[in-house]
């Protein structure tokens, strides 16, 4: 190595191991002595499957052609993000330990179950009573109309209650993971969650993402509610009979992703506001759409956290087009 590249490789903070063609370690960095426990003069040279033969992911994101990424189990009960490349004969491991991140996600998850518990049960109370006052009467349109009223914000709250708790996440700076994300892997997946809800609504999902679409940088959950929350709400404000269409291109710095819909659109004057945190437009059509107004801060704020940009180009009555950018993920 140069002296430069020797300096980075021993002073990085990730743990970092070299394998050559045929499995054998060649070289790890102080990071990965530390995280793994061992001792440099005992596995230097040694073949990888016998060094961590108790660490099955590792072998395997260590071998050539092995995986690009596996959570990896690391000495005193802590966790890696482990990403795995093949580069000019050689198999490059970098391990991330994750388990401070691991450990708020956990908390992050405990605190929404509390939420659900705590909250949305009587919130579903509340939603309940409503239609229990319907089947003791007959009402009159005034009160049948305030009663539709009371389930759509029951509702409205119902939905909030998560999205509240990861948008607030993001936005107090909790840690994000990085490492290699594909798009198309998230996008497919998102179109399975959501295709039921495209066929209740008449609505096709058309996905044109090309399958050589580069890989970014970045945290695999959030960009994937990013995601889901873009494609969700062209499901929702479309009309049915119409496409929904998925796209991606990119350049030498940048992915491109975009969500078309051909739906209600959204006037000029209400496109700067979509981002608020809970705004919605006073038109009927959206209003008759049950949702919270929090899902494009989300989008925002995971955007701008991954260094990308969004913005949406859209004309009322005829449909809307939401674009990110990110970065570019560079090879090693």
């Amino acid at each position: 190595m140069q002296p430069t590249s020797e300096f980075i490789f021993q002073n990085a903070a990730v743990g970092i191991l070299i394998v050559g063609s045929q499995g054998e370690l060649l070289r790890l960095n102080a990071a990965a002595i530390a995280m793994l426990h061992v001792s440099l003069d005992f596995v230097q040279g040694r073949p990888v499957g016998e060094i961590f033969r108790e660490n099955r992911s590792l072998v395997r994101l260590a071998l050539p052609g092995g995986p690009k990424q596996l959570k990896i189990r690391l000495a005193d009960n802590r966790l890696a993000s482990g990403v795995g490349g093949d580069v000019q004969g050689l198999r490059i491991v970098i391990l991330h330990d994750i388990t401070e991140r691991h450990d708020l996600d956990s908390r992050r998850d405990a605190l929404i179950k509390a939420i659900s518990h705590d909250l949305r049960n009587p919130i579903n109370a509340l939603g309940g009573y409503a239609e229990l006052v319907r089947k003791f009467g007959t009402l009159n349109p005034q009160q049948e109309r305030f009663m539709t009223r009371i389930q759509q914000t029951t509702n409205k709250l119902y939905e909030m209650t998560e999205k509240l708790v990861d948008l607030s996440w993001i936005e107090a700076g909790m840690p994000l993971e990085h490492v290699p994300v594909e798009l198309i892997g998230l996008t497919r997946e998102v179109m399975r969650e959501l295709s039921y809800e495209a066929y209740k609504t008449g609505v096709s999902i058309v996905n044109s993402i090309p399958d050589e679409c580069p890989a970014v940088m970045g945290d695999p959950r959030s960009l994937k509610k990013a995601i889901y929350y873009l494609l969700d709400n062209a499901i929702r404000y479309s009309m049915g009979g119409n496409n929904v269409v998925i796209h991606a291109w990119h350049n030498r710095a940048n992915v491109y992703y975009t969500v078309a819909d051909q739906g209600i659109g959204i006037s000029p004057e209400d496109q700067p506001k979509i981002w608020d945190r809970m705004w919605r437009s006073s038109d009927e059509r959206v209003r008759d759409v049950a949702g919270a107004g929090i899902g494009l801060t989300y989008v925002r704020t995971v955007i701008k956290r991954h260094g990308g940009k969004i913005h949406v180009d859209s004309t009322l009555n005829e449909g809307s087009t939401f674009t990110f950018e990110l970065p570019l993920m560079r090879g090693i």
